[in-house]
């Protein structure tokens, strides 16, 4: 049985994360890995937005500088052709980033997401 997709198992991170504070880059990675397994086309430019984020964020970010309200932060701070694409990306990785445990596993126990 695998981590993560509703198994109830926490996700498995590589061992070069573990001990160490997650950095938006590492999650990244693996939503590009997954995510854009099933739909390859989205890679080039869903990486290139997500760079684009951690730059906003203050590159390497950690990830729990990543908040809906950064996020939206960011968006506005985008072209106004760019915001439509960046909105999607953001609501697929926000989900992908609860579905994976990750979020749960960078803060403490009881915070909100």
């Amino acid at each position: 049985m695998t981590a993560g997709s509703g198994s109830g198992l926490p996700p498995v991170k590589a061992p070069w994360i573990v001990g160490r504070t997650p950095l938006l880059e590492h999650a990244v990675s693996d939503f590009l890995n997954e995510v854009t397994r099933q739909r390859p086309w989205k890679r080039a430019r869903w990486e290139e937005l997500l760079e684009a984020l951690d730059e906003f964020l203050g590159s390497p970010a950690p990830l729990l500088a990543y908040t809906r309200a950064t996020g939206a932060a960011w968006v506005q701070a985008l072209h106004e052709i760019e915001r439509e694409d960046a909105q999607e990306l953001l609501t697929e990785f926000r989900a992908y980033l609860r579905e994976w445990g990750w979020l749960d596993s960078a803060r403490p126990v009881n915070v909100a997401d």
